[in-house]
């Protein structure tokens, strides 16, 4: 018998909050240590900024279209 829930049959909030549970949980965990690729990337994305390689939407355009790609 599979008594594992279908994620699938959950909505976009129910699968948000799971998704915030789970990092909640991971992140309180004392051995969890983040990718080391994780400080590559934030640092590359500092290094953008300083060049000025980088472009900005405000923040209800950038919503808009996260939005409107989740109900895809």
């Amino acid at each position: 018998m599979n008594n594992k829930p279908s994620i699938k049959k959950l909505s976009l909030p129910e699968k948000i909050q799971l998704m915030e549970a789970l990092w909640d949980d991971l992140s309180s965990t004392p051995d969890y240590t983040l990718p080391s690729w994780h400080g590559d990337e934030l640092n590359r994305r500092k290094n953008a900024i300083k060049k000025d390689e980088v472009t900005y939407s405000p923040w209800e355009e950038s919503k808009g279209d996260i939005l409107r790609g989740l109900k895809c």
